[in-house]
């Protein structure tokens, strides 16, 4: 598999990419459109991981040592 960070891809293979996750997606969650998130990805100003922790970080609380710090607001 092709390496998906920003050093290694163009700016059209990053909105393929984007695209092609996204089409896959179940949908969203907590109604947040997930198209515009990526945008800094494709834009190259923020790695996938980067915008995708950030997301979970914010959306979906976060693990820390086992532990969850906040309230999960994802809907399973």
């Amino acid at each position: 598999m092709k390496s998906l960070l920003i050093k290694d891809t163009t700016l059209e293979e990053r909105k393929e990419i984007v695209q092609n996750a996204l089409s896959f997606s179940a949908g969203d969650c907590d109604d947040n459109d997930l198209s515009d998130i990526y945008d800094d990805y494709i834009l190259g100003l923020k790695e996938l991981a980067d915008i995708n922790r950030e997301f979970s970080e914010k959306h979906c609380g976060e693990i820390v040592a086992g532990e969850l710090t906040k309230p999960s607001t994802c809907q399973e």
